[in-house]
C-alpha cells in the first residue's frame, strides 16, 4: 500500500484554474464516496483507492489516499479530481503535483504549519485540516492510516505555533486582505467608524466579521441565505462588545440596499455563481460620493472581476492577493518550523516502517514456537521415562536457547525497519525463514515524484 497525495494550489496553478476547479461542499463528499466505492473501508474488494480524504480551501485542492499501487493510484486520483472539479484532465494535469509516502507526510505537515499558505504562518489551515478529517470520517473513507496522519498533522501544526514565533510572521487571509484594501494605511484607523457588509456566515465570513468588529467598524451587517445563522453571528458579536450588528437575507433587494450604505464589503460564500455583479455594484455607487472597498475571499469568486474597472471601487480578490507578497516573515521562525516538520516527518516515517516489521517478527516467533513444540513432543516420545520435572526443565532450556538466538536479530530488524528501505529487511527475514511473501511490498516502489 502507498500513501499518496495529488493536488493543485496557488503555488502550482493560476488562480483562474483554481477557481474553476473549486469543489462545492456537496461535491467533496461525493468525490470521497466515489474514490473508495470499489475498495475502501466498508467497500468491495479490488479497488485502487483504500482510504481517501480531501482538503479543499480557497487556494488548494488536495486528495490524500492510501492506494494499492503508485501508478494506478496516480491515474485514479487524477481522474477523480478532473471528474469532480469539472476541469478536463488534459487541462488539469500540467498543474497537479504528486507526493508519496514520506514526501506526502512532509507535505501535509508543511501545510498544517502554514508554510505552504498564501499568507505564510496563518493558522486557519488547522481548522480546514480538521474539517477534512471530519468529512472523511463522516463518509467512512478514512481508515487507520489517514486518521493517524491527519491527527498527527494537527498536532504538528499546533506544535509549530506554540514552539516558534510563526504566529508573529503569519496572519489570516482576512487580515491580509484588509491590509491590501487599506493600501498601506493602518487597518484599525482606516476601518474605524465605517459601515461594513459581510456576505456569508461560514467560517471565513465569520472570521471577517469578527475581525472587522474588533478593528472598530461603526455598524456591521451580515447577509446570509439562512438568516437565522446570520442573526446568531450578529448577536454574538454584539454580546462580545462589538458594534451594532444586524442580519439580512441574501437577495437582490436587500443586497442592493446594503451596498448603497456600506463602506467596506467582504464576501465569502459557497455560491457557484456571482453574488455581486458589476451592474449591482455600479448601481450601488452611482449616488454616493465615497469610495467602496470590496474584499472577495470566495473560491470560486463571489464578485464579478469587472468590478476592478469601476471608478470609485477598490476590489481585492484571491487573484490579486496571490500576486502580492506579504511582509517577509522572520527567517529564524520559518527555519524553526521547517526543523519541526523534518523531525516529525522522520519520526512518523520510522514508526510506520517499524510497524510493517511486526507481522514478520510475530510470524518468525510463531514458527520457532511450533518447531520447539514439535521437537519436544518428539523427544518425549523417544524418552518416555523422563519425569515431569525433567520434561519441564528440558522445555525451559530449549525455549531459552531459541529466545536468545532470536532476540538479537528481531531487535535489530526492528531498528533497521525504522530506516528508509527498512521493508527489505522484513522481506529478507521472510525469505530466509520461509515465512511467505511480505504483503506490505505489494504496492511496489514508485519510480518518481512530480512536484
Amino acid at each position: 500500500m502507498t500513501l499518496l497525495v495529488i493536488g493543485l494550489s496557488h503555488r502550482s496553478a493560476p488562480v483562474s484554474l483554481l477557481e474553476r476547479a473549486a469543489l462545492a461542499p456537496d461535491a467533496r463528499g461525493t468525490l470521497l464516496r466515489d474514490a473508495v466505492a470499489a475498495g475502501g473501508p466498508g467497500g468491495g474488494a479490488g479497488g485502487v483507492v483504500v482510504e481517501a480524504a480531501v482538503l479543499s480551501t480557497c487556494n488548494r485542492i488536495e486528495l490524500y489516499a492510501e492506494v494499492d499501487g503508485f501508478h494506478a493510484g496516480v491515474s485514479e486520483l487524477s481522474a477523480l479530481l478532473a471528474r469532480h472539479s469539472g476541469v478536463a484532465l488534459a487541462e488539469l494535469q500540467p498543474y497537479l503535483y504528486t507526493h508519496y509516502e514520506d514526501r506526502a507526510v512532509r507535505h501535509l505537515f508543511t501545510v498544517a504549519c502554514g508554510l505552504d499558505s498564501m499568507v505564510v504562518g496563518e493558522g486557519q489551515i488547522l481548522g480546514q485540516i480538521k474539517g477534512a478529517l471530519a468529512l472523511a470520517q463522516d463518509e467512512q473513507t478514512a481508515g487507520r492510516l489517514l486518521n493517524e496522519l491527519f491527527q498527527q498533522a494537527l498536532r504538528v501544526g499546533k506544535r509549530a505555533h506554540s514552539e516558534t514565533g510563526i504566529d508573529r510572521a503569519g496572519q489570516s487571509l482576512v487580515t491580509f486582505g484588509l491590509e491590501q484594501l487599506a493600501d498601506g494605511r493602518d487597518v484599525p484607523g482606516w476601518v474605524r467608524g465605517r459601515r461594513a457588509l459581510v456576505i456569508g456566515a461560514g467560517s471565513m465570513s465569520s472570521l471577517a466579521a469578527a475581525t472587522l468588529a474588533r478593528t472598530g467598524v461603526a455598524e456591521l451587517v451580515i447577509a446570509n441565505r439562512t438568516v437565522e445563522r446570520a442573526e446568531r453571528l450578529a448577536a454574538g458579536l454584539e454580546q462580545d462588545g462589538g458594534p451594532k450588528a444586524r442580519a439580512v437575507p441574501i437577495n437582490a433587494i436587500s443586497i442592493a440596499a446594503e451596498l448603497a450604505l456600506a463602506d467596506v464589503v467582504v464576501s465569502c460564500t459557497g455560491a457557484t455563481g456571482l453574488v455581486l455583479t458589476a451592474a449591482a455594484v455600479a448601481n450601488a455607487i452611482r449616488e454616493r460620493d465615497t469610495a467602496l472597498a470590496v474584499l472577495d475571499l470566495a473560491m470560486p469568486r463571489d464578485v464579478d472581476a469587472a468590478v476592478h474597472r469601476l471608478p470609485g471601487v477598490r476590489l481585492v480578490d484571491i487573484e490579486s492577493l496571490a500576486s502580492v507578497s506579504a511582509d517577509a516573515p522572520m527567517a529564524a521562525d520559518v527555519d524553526a518550523v521547517h526543523g519541526i516538520v523534518t523531525e516529525e516527518t522522520a519520526a512518523l516515517g520510522a514508526a510506520r516502517r517499524a510497524a510493517h516489521i511486526t507481522p514478520t517478527v510475530v510470524a518468525l516467533r510463531a514458527m520457532a514456537s511450533d518447531v520447539v513444540a514439535a521437537e519436544l513432543a518428539r523427544l518425549h516420545g523417544r524418552l518416555p521415562d523422563l519425569s515431569d520435572k525433567e520434561r519441564e526443565e528440558v522445555g525451559r532450556t530449549v525455549r531459552r536457547v531459541v529466545d536468545k538466538l532470536l532476540h538479537a536479530p528481531t531487535v535489530r530488524v526492528k531498528e533497521l525497519a525504522g530506516e528508509p528501505g527498512g521493508d527489505h529487511y522484513a522481506a529478507a527475514l521472510r525469505q530466509l525463514f520461509d515465512l511467505g511473501p511480505l504483503s506490505a511490498l505489494a504496492g511496489g516502489t514508485p519510480e518518481r515524484e512530480r512536484s
